[in-house]
């Protein structure tokens, strides 16, 4: 396909209630949206970095100012048989996975609207249902968590993932085991620790967790393999997980037992689909992480977690959770036994109200610019 225009929108989407995580406090979530054209055909992507550089290193602001300044005009005008020919066709440019996931990904969404394909079956996952876990970030109290997890639970969640971060973190864990010993829970680090914490590390294997996500440095890999060494609950990464190549270094020196694979932080979908297959052979388990994204880059999601290693139950929200009204349309929703279908007449894509009320910045790049 041949790209003819790129639209760059930096929008930021207010959330219903701030999410709290060992590196700050989100009140809205910025994100960048790409409309690409082909012809008569059109499609969009997200990525969706944070407003600052604090989960990794790009945040929304220099996504946009990457793609918009940057990648977009080397790409368009260009004919792209593959997404890894997007993707070779920027790799002169180090780093900036979000930024150039946005490109990459819009060209998986544009050849599924072309060719009228739905998007788990071009990259190979089958129609099922994808299984949510419940998710929550640093509370107000103890008590307002708590509720939070019986209402989970309640409604059929399998498992429930903990946002921890000091201060919130043993004595929390303590709390929620007491109220509610037999459940799945793993928690989330974000990077907040170091190897001088391998106490509290030990203490908290005494809580029977899944595993840990992410405890170390977000572009470590050595001193976590030396933590999986020191205690029982099993490690798993996610901001360490920029492409295959440090998933294949990862695996080597035993540095997790799960990935949390992002398309957004691995550079898009063709490296996802790299590192779920990775994982498969060598026998470990993945699952899909999400960043708050609206329900256009959410749907990519789902879609993705179609793929058979994707057993533990992803980071998949209702639109709902977190935001009146979502940018996206149709809104994301779940079914009865708490998944979510893959999509087989197109992807969401945003509602052009919510889109002019919330776009901070916007470019369109042309075959003429």
């Amino acid at each position: 396909m041949k790209i003819d225009s790129l639209e760059i929108f930096h929008v930021a989407m207010p959330l219903i209630y701030p999410w709290r995580t060992a590196y700050g406090a989100d009140y809205d979530i910025h994100s960048v949206l790409v409309k690409a054209t082909s012809g008569d055909h059109f499609a969009w992507a997200e990525s969706t970095p944070l407003e600052k550089p604090a989960y990794s290193p790009e945040g929304a602001a220099s996504v946009y100012l990457n793609v918009s300044e940057y990648f977009a005009p080397r790409v368009v005008d260009g004919v792209y048989d593959s997404a890894s020919e997007v993707t070779d066709t920027l790799s002169v440019f180090k780093g900036n996975p979000f930024a150039k996931a946005a490109l990459e990904i819009v060209w998986w969404n544009l050849e599924s609207k072309i060719t009228n394909t739905p998007l788990h079956k071009l990259l190979g996952g089958t129609t099922r249902e994808v299984q949510a876990g419940a998710d929550f970030g640093i509370q107000d109290s103890f008590d307002m968590l708590l509720g939070n997890i019986q209402t989970a639970i309640d409604t059929g969640f399998p498992r429930v993932k903990l946002k921890v971060a000091r201060e919130w973190d043993v004595e929390m864990l303590r709390a929620v085991r007491s109220a509610f010993p037999n459940e799945n829970f793993h928690i989330d680090c974000n990077s907040g620790y170091t190897l001088d914490d391998l106490d509290m590390f030990k203490e908290i294997d005494k809580f029977n967790l899944e595993f840990i996500e992410q405890p170390l440095a977000n572009d470590d890999i050595i001193d976590h393999a030396e933590l999986a060494r020191s205690i029982g609950t099993p490690i798993c990464l996610d901001e360490s997980v920029t492409g295959p190549r440090v998933v294949e270094q990862a695996l080597k020196i035993d540095a997790c037992k799960f990935v949390n694979i992002k398309p957004g932080r691995v550079g898009g979908l063709t490296n996802a689909v790299r590192i779920h297959d990775i994982c498969q052979d060598a026998g470990v388990p993945v699952w899909v992480g999400g960043m708050l994204e609206s329900a256009v880059g959410s749907a990519v999601c789902v879609e993705l977690a179609t793929l058979p290693n994707f057993v533990y139950p992803g980071d998949l929200f209702p639109s709902s959770r977190f935001y009146t009204r979502d940018l996206g349309q149709p809104e994301v929703v779940l079914t009865e036994r708490q998944t979510m279908l893959p999509y087989e007449n197109g992807l969401p894509e945003p509602d052009p109200e919510l889109l002019e009320k919330f776009t901070r910045q916007r470019t369109l790049i042309t075959s003429a610019d």
